[in-house]
């Protein structure tokens, strides 16, 4: 892990993407498509920080949109552009079908109302194999009652003339037994029509970038589907695995206030800059840090906003916290810059990349002017 804390070429506060570790992650990436058969996309609703994409284009096969502003980003990408909403508006459609090449639908109605209009497209429908993964309810699509995707008993009798493929997504940072249940799932309930079809979307949630990730199981169990069906063009499209642990949010230490114990104000927002600590919740890693009272001196740390909850977690470290001491939050590239809101006026965090020679390039600095300009 690099400790970044110390550099006066870093601003705070300040996300930092470290090139050499993206690299790594799409290396591994590009093995899992030479020996598996499979593409690999980027979810831009993950991680869309397109100064990166010079860097991610020459491994990936391009990217997924989830609405008409990530499908013109995604073009600038310069390879595939695939797109998926729950629901279309008619102005979507008109702009969509000039940037995408693949388009899936949530819904048969709205995939008849539309299939005239994307005639010229590759078109998908996303399917709901009722077949639950992700361990987080925010977070999972095939619990019962959602409102994601089409169950199989949906499509019986439908006509599907002009549907070349279908797209699932149940997954959410999950390893590569959950996708064989899940490709077992789809056969289980989908093997009829997949026949006919061009292509299977499997969507995100397949972390194999995590340490730990069997990636040789996900490879052989991606290759024994498509040795069972060649003709189908395979995809899948995750964006936490892209950027997992491959770069810090950097925070200074603002001011230091006392109630029954101590708490350290930081110069970031965990609703306006990390909302996923609250919404999952979850703990993120703090370097040179310990659980609450692990370490000599246990700090409550809160954000720079008015919200009462603001409140990222306790820490404890070895060494007493002053005004001005850096923390460095690790691996808070991947759903955590795409979240981030203006909310208060606290400050936004910087952008950074850490090339691999060692030098830094501030891409964006955030002013006013962004923080006037959200609103009207």
């Amino acid at each position: 892990m690099s400790d970044l804390t110390k550099r006066s070429d870093i601003p705070s506060p300040c996300y930092v993407l470290e090139e050499e570790k993206l690299v790594r992650n799409l290396e591994l990436m590009k093995r899992v498509q030479n020996d598996s058969g499979v593409r690999i996309i980027l979810a831009l609703k993950g991680f869309s920080m397109w100064s990166s994409f010079d860097i991610i284009k020459p491994y990936l096969h391009g990217a997924t949109a989830s609405s008409v502003w990530e499908a013109k980003l995604a073009s600038e990408m310069g390879k595939e552009v695939h797109a998926y909403a729950p629901a279309y508006k008619p102005t979507d459609i008109a702009a969509l079908k000039n940037l995408v090449n693949h388009i899936s639908f949530n819904s048969i109605g709205q995939w008849q109302r539309y299939q005239a209009d994307v005639s010229e497209l590759s078109v998908g429908l996303r399917i709901n194999p009722e077949h639950q993964e992700a361990n987080t309810p925010l977070y999972d699509p095939a619990a019962p009652g959602s409102r994601l995707g089409i169950r199989a008993s949906e499509l019986e009798g439908l006509d599907l003339a002009g549907i070349e493929g279908f797209h699932c997504h149940n997954l959410c940072e999950c390893d590569s037994f959950a996708t064989e249940r899940t490709l077992s799932a789809i056969e289980q309930r989908f093997a009829k029509w997949l026949p006919q079809l061009k292509w299977l979307n499997l969507g995100g949630g397949h972390l194999m970038t995590k340490k730990g990730y069997n990636v040789e199981h996900l490879i052989k169990t991606l290759k024994s589907f498509k040795d069972r069906y060649p003709h189908l063009d395979v995809i899948l499209e995750p964006g936490s695995a892209v950027a997992w642990d491959t770069g810090p949010l950097i925070a200074e230490v603002v001011d230091i206030v006392d109630n029954q114990g101590s708490i350290a104000i930081l110069d970031i927002s965990a609703t306006a800059h990390m909302p996923d600590v609250l919404e999952m919740p979850y703990r993120p890693t703090v370097m040179h840090s310990g659980e609450e009272g692990v370490k000599a001196h246990t700090y409550k740390l809160g954000g720079n906003s008015c919200l009462a909850g603001d409140v990222i977690d306790n820490y404890s470290f070895d060494d007493p916290l002053t005004i001005g001491d850096r923390l460095q939050f690790e691996d808070m590239m991947h759903y955590t810059m795409v979240k981030t809101t203006f909310f208060n006026g606290v400050e936004h965090p910087a952008i950074a990349i850490l090339r691999t020679d060692g030098s830094v390039d501030v891409v964006r600095r955030f002013s006013y002017e962004d923080f006037k300009s959200r609103l009207s």
